[in-house]
């Protein structure tokens, strides 16, 4: 791996690393219908299992207590598009790699506009709230040392699998 985009990974505050996750899957169900339009088995089973794995982070970044109505919701969306990726690798398709692309790029989007809403502006503290999507966001890392990672969101096992 890049030990530059490891670094990357590894000094981004939660919510950065939940939109990473977002744009990891969505790329690799991209390559997996590339790599089905040219037949390319192997190359295409691989990417499957990495946007599968990359909905895996996403389920366990969820914090069922603070929202447990809306994480259910996820969680069942997540499943959904997991058994959609292993259906599409199963039967060489293309339209549930579609279905869960159009998905991911939908929950991305909502990602990126929450975010935009949760960013610190001059003048405000750095900790930032839980997202109401129950997907906890702990503290945004000032510039000065002392950043406590209050998530569940494990940085060097999604390093490792980049």
């Amino acid at each position: 791996m890049n030990p530059y985009f490891q670094q990357t990974i590894l000094d981004a505050d939660p919510i950065d690393l939940i939109r990473m996750v977002y744009q990891r899957a969505i790329s690799c169900v991209q390559d997996a219908r590339e790599h089905l339009r040219h037949k390319r088995i192997a190359e295409r089973s691989a990417a499957v299992m990495r946007a599968y794995a990359a909905l895996a982070e996403l389920l366990a970044a969820l914090r069922p207590e603070a929202a447990p109505e809306l994480c259910g919701r996820l969680q069942s969306l997540y499943f959904y598009m997991q058994e959609r990726l292993l259906d599409a690798n199963l039967r060489q398709a293309d339209q549930p790699l579609a279905e869960v692309l159009e998905l991911l790029n939908t929950l991305a989007d909502a990602w990126s506009g929450a975010a935009a809403k949760l960013a610190p502006q001059e003048g405000m503290p750095n900790k930032v709230p839980d997202l109401p999507g129950g997907i906890h966001t702990g503290k945004w890392r000032p510039a000065v040392q002392g950043y406590e990672d209050a998530t569940r969101f494990d940085t060097t096992r999604f390093a490792a699998s980049v």
